[in-house]
């Protein structure tokens, strides 16, 4: 047999550029066809091998001893029996096929491997999912998870453990899955997930306790897939830390090149590089501040994405803390950016930290502008979502939800506007920030006026051109007013006039049928001095009867009290 073997047109783990294998009895290696970097794998570290049906031919799967995945894509059907030799001569192992599951059905067993999550339908795989490609994993519903993917931009991945090839075969292709949900139902034991069998009784006592099925799946993924850390690798933790963006309270676990989020539902495993803007944000309430996080690529639960963390603590709220770290670790790595102990609000605390930890720049509002209240939030809305708005000194920013960033170098100009038709227009004003290149716009609605002229004085600061609608409608409505002004001061010109009907008759013309003072002696409902009349009712007769010369002499005085009128008696 030679010393080497040679495959052409092979894919190296999903990548998009085919090359040249050769296998040699100390290893293997593969190089790209246009030139790059070389990949080699030692003999030593295999562990086992399986062929299998592929995308591109045949594909070689090779397990090494650290869990580790290798696969090598592109084979002809003819090209096992030279494998098989290689293996068994080289190596001393044995190519195991695996026919794949062709039934399409979307139920099956899920079994933890080795090395990967293999989902069996009748006892074949219908496809494998390494555990090094599994960024991060949430319980979604009562017997449901849902298993996120390591998404990579740039090379930079979120929610991995570390690991420098997780998300690499994912960011091979042009499109990528980035989550998959598994429902599953019913009771189990730790050792049946991981392969053993339930009759056997010997273990320990906790892997042979029934439990919720879903439960024991998300506990093994998170283990297997390395997604949790130990609690002695914990620099800091910080408890029941209220977030706004995602809603809801999580503990804050901070490590040494990532921090994790553990909430009630979700959890989040996120590398400091990922963090692109490191925000505080005093609330204009005085009571509170907001620590706000940019990251990119954004948080995701489910088909939501969250590219920023909006955390509010009180002020008045201290805390005691000691860092899990080495007296050599703070003076040599760590030193001049953390100390020990730390005796400080805690919304000081945990931004000194992510600053250590992370290397980030703290942003804070621009002290070139405050409120008519001294304060640097605005209190204003997009649409119908209530928030504030802070001038940093290169962005906007509004926050709590949706969380907005606008950066003062993609502004193409800012707009001052009054509400049209608003009860509010007067006490309130809007402000539209147009982008460059027209990529949209952004409204901020529903400021106090009091705020406009320190808005226009720290946007002339900033060199940002300022559109005020405001002015031009009152300067509108001035020239409106002085030019009704000089028409009424002209002389009124009568001209003719439309029929109006009665309304144009003259009001002091006289109804020849009408008389002031009738000789009827029945009082009409409006009569002031109306009586019932009664008829047929010797209490009537008695009230209806007037003695003149009584009128004659109270006429000069004024009536001390006047008789509220009766209403008329029904007769029969």
């Amino acid at each position: 047999m030679a010393h080497s073997e040679s495959f052409d047109n092979i894919y190296l783990d999903l990548s998009k550029e085919h090359g040249k294998c050769r296998f040699a009895e100390n290893g293997l290696g593969w190089k790209p066809a246009g030139g790059g970097d070389a990949f080699t794998l030692d003999s030593s570290t295999i562990n086992a091998a399986h062929w299998s049906r592929a995308a591109r031919g045949f594909e070689l799967k090779i397990f090494q001893r650290n869990s580790a995945i290798t696969q090598l894509d592109g084979f002809q059907q003819e090209d096992l029996d030279r494998l098989t030799k290689i293996f068994s001569n080289w190596y001393g192992l044995r190519i195991d096929v695996k026919e794949h599951s062709l039934r399409g059905w979307n139920w099956g067993k899920a079994e933890f491997n080795k090395g990967e999550l293999t989902f069996s339908v009748q006892n074949r795989p219908a496809f494998e999912i390494p555990y090094h490609e599994i960024s991060n994993t949430n319980l979604a519903g009562r017997n449901e998870i849902a298993v996120e993917f390591a998404s990579s931009d740039g090379g930079k991945t979120n929610g991995h453990s570390g690991s420098k090839n997780k998300g690499k075969k994912a960011s091979a292709g042009q499109d990528q899955l980035v989550e998959m949900r598994f429902y599953i139902p019913g009771t189990t034991t730790r050792k049946e997930a991981e392969g053993g069998d339930a009759d056997d009784k010997e273990g320990d006592g906790a892997d042979l306790e029934e439990r919720n099925a879903v439960t024991v799946f998300y506990e093994t993924l998170m283990e297997k897939a390395e997604i949790g850390e130990t609690a002695g690798d914990t620099v800091a933790t910080f408890l029941d830390v209220l977030h706004l963006t995602p809603r809801g309270r999580f503990d804050i676990d901070m490590y040494d090149s990532s921090f994790r989020l553990r909430g009630k539902t979700y959890d989040y495993k996120i590398q400091y590089e990922a963090i692109k803007k490191f925000m505080v944000l005093p609330k204009p309430d005085e009571l509170h501040c907001m620590i706000c996080i940019g990251l990119d690529p954004p948080l995701r639960q489910g088909q939501t994405r969250y590219p920023f963390l909006v955390m509010q603590f009180k002020n008045d709220e201290e805390v005691t803390l000691d860092l899990n770290l080495t007296e050599e670790e703070l003076n040599g790595k760590y030193k001049d950016k953390l100390q020990g102990h730390y005796e400080q609000p805690l919304h000081q605390v945990v931004t000194y930290i992510f600053k250590g930890l992370g290397n980030k720049k703290v942003s804070t509002p621009a002290k070139d502008f405050t409120t008519h209240r001294q304060q640097y939030g605005i209190k204003c809305s997009i649409k119908a979502s209530e928030g504030f708005l802070y001038c940093l000194e290169k962005a906007f920013m509004f926050v709590p939800k949706p969380a907005t960033y606008i950066s003062y170098e993609q502004t193409q100009s800012v707009t001052f506007s009054r509400v049209s038709g608003a009860v509010s227009a007067l006490s309130t004003f809007d402000i539209t920030v147009h982008l460059k290149n027209g990529a949209g716009s952004s409204q901020f609605s529903n400021i106090n006026r009091e705020d406009l002229k320190a808005l226009e004085e720290f946007f002339r600061i900033k060199g940002l051109r300022v559109k005020n609608e405001i002015d031009e409608d009152a300067n509108m409505l001035a020239a409106a007013m002085r030019e009704q002004a000089m028409d009424d001061s002209e002389e009124e010109v009568i001209g003719p006039k439309a029929d109006r009907g009665s309304a144009d008759e003259d009001e002091e013309s006289v109804d020849e049928d009408f008389r002031a003072e009738s000789d009827s002696d029945v009082a009409e409902e409006f009569d002031s001095e109306h009586e019932s009349d009664g008829s047929g009712s010797d209490e009537s007769d008695v009230d209806n009867q007037v003695d003149d010369d009584e009128m004659d002499e109270d006429e000069d005085e004024p009536m001390e009290e006047e008789e509220r009128p009766k209403k008329k008696k029904k007769t029969g």
